[in-house]
């Protein structure tokens, strides 16, 4: 039987979907890619964006729900 994958395993690291994104502007801006294979980077490195933005967000999200339930300010230098 084969093996499903989820969207979630199919999705890439935010690492590597930033590098595979550095790699077709660099691609891009070396302007050896025919209109065609340009189309069709811009619109990969538009979904890469997209799930870099989305995962930042993600990331912003539980930051501030680990801040509002269990971080406090930090008053150092007060060792009285």
């Amino acid at each position: 039987m084969p093996k499903t994958t989820t969207k979630a395993e199919s999705a890439p690291t935010f690492e590597s979907a930033l590098a595979e994104l550095e790699t077709i502007v660099t691609r891009m801006e070396d302007g050896q890619l025919s209109l065609e294979q340009s189309l069709t980077a811009y619109k990969r490195g538009a979904e890469l964006l997209k799930l870099c933005q989305a995962q930042l967000a993600d990331a912003q999200q539980q930051v501030k729900v680990l801040e509002a339930g269990t971080l406090k300010n930090f008053a150092g230098g007060d060792d009285d």
